[in-house]
């Protein structure tokens, strides 16, 4: 038996958060009556409706996806947009993406229908490192940058500390790319912490997730996780 938010979140339709609320406004039904309750608990034999939709229970998929610039970090948009899930084509499962990239950024998202999972990678309590490669405006001394490793402050409150290098630079074009490494998941949050510090990101790029990368991918293509890559990343998330 699983409490009934739980079971919800899991299917993928929901985030536990926003599962608890269908619970509270009454957009649940379980054999067909509504439920309104938290705790309701319930088994595989259960039918369960959210939004008069059934709920059925998939074997749980992993996806890593190398999303490329120009292309929405969702499973659907109303202005007609490509999303990720345009990529994944011949999977029938219900994934949708853990976090999300900018429109314009390229580079790692992994996509599954496992809410548990999804959630414990995306919980700012979970500190598992994102590493980004920044093409940015300017030629910064690595001094320039020291603010990053205590934290900076964007939308009124200060980031985490963050490990950065320079990778390389050029004097004549005025530009550097630089490697930044955080755990968090603000909106925007690379590209304004490098503005704060005073180099704004004209490309951006996710090239590491925990452990995974992108060796041997191409944008817009994808690949299953493993079953030691997803314990791997739940190990990292504790």
């Amino acid at each position: 038996m699983e409490r009934l938010q739980k079971v919800i979140a899991q299917s993928g339709v929901a985030s536990r958060r926003k599962a608890e609320e269908l619970i509270r406004e009454g957009h649940v039904h379980v054999n067909g009556k509504r439920v309104t309750e938290m705790g309701v608990k319930v088994n595989a034999n259960d039918t369960i409706e959210v939004q008069g939709v059934p709920l059925y229970q998939e074997d749980y998929v992993y996806f890593l996806l190398y999303k490329p610039r120009g292309v929405i970090s969702a499973v659907s948009d109303d202005k007609g947009r490509k999303v990720v899930t345009d990529f994944l084509p011949g999977v029938s499962e219900r994934i949708y993406p853990v976090g999300r990239l900018d429109y314009d950024t390229s580079g790692l998202l992994l996509l599954t229908n496992d809410g548990d999972f999804a959630n414990k990678l995306t919980h700012p309590k979970h500190e598992v490192e994102k590493t980004y490669i920044a093409k940015v405006k300017g030629v910064p001394f690595p001094q320039d940058l020291k603010p990053l490793a205590h934290g900076v402050k964007i939308d009124g409150r200060k980031t985490a500390p963050a490990k950065y290098r320079i990778i390389s630079t050029d004097n004549v074009k005025q530009t550097a790319i630089v490697e930044l490494i955080i755990h968090e998941g603000r909106n925007h949050q690379v590209k304004k912490m490098l503005e704060a510090v005073g180099y704004p990101v004209t490309k951006l790029k996710r090239e590491l997730y925990g452990d995974l990368n992108l060796h041997g991918m191409k944008p817009g293509q994808y690949r299953s996780l493993s079953k030691r890559e997803v314990k791997a990343l739940v190990e990292l998330s504790k």
